[in-house]
């Protein structure tokens, strides 16, 4: 059964359905630019999704056919973001809506095509994975713009697409091409616009079938790694060593002994 829940007067929507969840940034008239209630929204959002939704695996997109989002709706920052005591609570939105995707417990796959520039990179980058329509267009603009990106969206560059690269996105505010993120590792895909959609679908069914502590437990160990963190360290290593108590534990053995596909419940 689908089930579906709209957030930000339905400017961030959420669907989930057979343990794929879609996360949509849905302001298309506005290259789905992204507004404080937006922002405000996105963790809400990924709560739902990862709860009443039960989602296995998340999809970010942008609504349409044209954009993933053009960032920050900078119409809103002579009110929003106008000085530094405005702008610390702006950025503190934006830095739980990227931890709602970086920190969420299960994996988040952005699907991007056309323009992904700024906050729009930023959610991109706190995902952890990223494939991309040919044609996409990136870029990360603050030094043109006279602002600061949050220090947690900062590192989710570097870890996204390597220090050099970050470094050329932050100090220059070019363009960059799908190719270019390609081959730095920000993109694990770049397919035809025609097949973003399915190869992105493609490869959250794969997640989505397969046990959602093994894969909880991953992205934990992982997330441990990257950020150098000892005490997520530790919760990985304790939650890890609990997926072998587990029934899906259970039924992979039986699966496998029995050569047929498992049915995971998550418990």
């Amino acid at each position: 059964m689908k089930r579906t829940h709209d957030f930000a007067a339905g400017m961030i929507r959420a669907a989930s359905q057979a343990g794929t969840g879609i996360l949509l940034i849905a302001n298309a008239d506005r290259k789905n630019a992204i507004n404080a209630a937006m922002w405000r929204a996105i963790p809400e959002a990924m709560h739902w999704l990862c709860g009443e939704g039960e989602a296995r695996v998340i999809l970010l997109m942008g609504a349409g056919e044209s954009d993933f989002s053009a960032g920050a709706d900078i119409s809103e920052f002579p009110v929003v973001r106008k000085d530094t005591p405005t702008a610390r609570l702006y950025e503190d939105d934006n830095s739980k809506a990227f931890a709602a995707i970086r920190d969420s417990n299960v994996p988040v796959i952005a699907a991007i095509r056309g323009i992904c520039y700024g906050g729009g990179f930023g959610l991109a980058a706190a995902a952890d994975l990223r494939i991309a329509a040919e044609g996409s267009a990136f870029a990360v603009p603050a030094a043109r713009l006279g602002l600061a990106y949050p220090a947690d969206a900062v590192q989710d560059f570097v870890q996204s697409m390597g220090t050099q690269m970050a470094r050329m996105a932050l100090y220059t505010g070019a363009p960059m091409s799908p190719a270019q993120l390609l081959a730095c590792g920000f993109l694990l895909q770049v397919t035809t616009p025609e097949a973003l959609e399915a190869e992105a679908l493609r490869l959250a069914e794969t997640i989505a079938n397969n046990a959602p502590l093994s894969v909880r437990a991953s992205k934990l160990a992982i997330r441990a790694a990257t950020q150098q963190d000892e005490d997520l360290l530790r919760e990985a290593e304790v939650f890890g060593a609990s997926t072998f108590d587990s029934a899906d534990y259970a039924e992979g053995r039986a699966a496998f002994a029995e050569r047929r596909r498992p049915t995971f419940t998550g418990r």
